[in-house]
């Protein structure tokens, strides 16, 4: 049972997350026009603010993204609510916090490295 002992296992669930909403938006657009699809998105935020409010150490299978249908969008006649534009966005807003995700990881083992190798 693994914890969430520091920022960087945040980071990682974070970019993990990401990762598989890229997977998602990628699935939603490729079946845009598939009979009765319903879009795809990623349950993670409320599941890490909610764990992240009870204090103390956290167990990451209460915080592991994963994959439901919100059913909250407008259905199209064909059964299908994929709305590209809607799915372009998701796209931007995913892309935007993968990179910030990186950078603060990025800065995280710069300040090690500088830490580490004080002359």
């Amino acid at each position: 049972m693994s914890k969430i002992n520091s920022i960087v296992d945040v980071l990682e669930l974070g970019m993990r997350a990401e990762g598989l909403r890229q997977s998602a938006i990628g699935s939603n657009v490729a079946n845009m026009e598939s009979p009765g699809y319903r879009r795809i998105d990623v349950k993670f935020e409320e599941l890490l603010a909610k764990a992240l409010k009870t204090g103390g150490t956290v167990d990451l299978k209460d915080v592991e993204p994963a994959l439901y249908q919100p059913k909250n969008t407008a259905v199209k006649d064909n059964g299908n609510d994929v709305n590209l534009e809607v799915e372009v966005g998701e796209m931007v807003r995913n892309s935007l916090r993968h990179r910030a995700f990186v950078r603060l990881l990025d800065k995280i083992y710069k300040q090690m490295d500088a830490a580490i190798n004080v002359r």
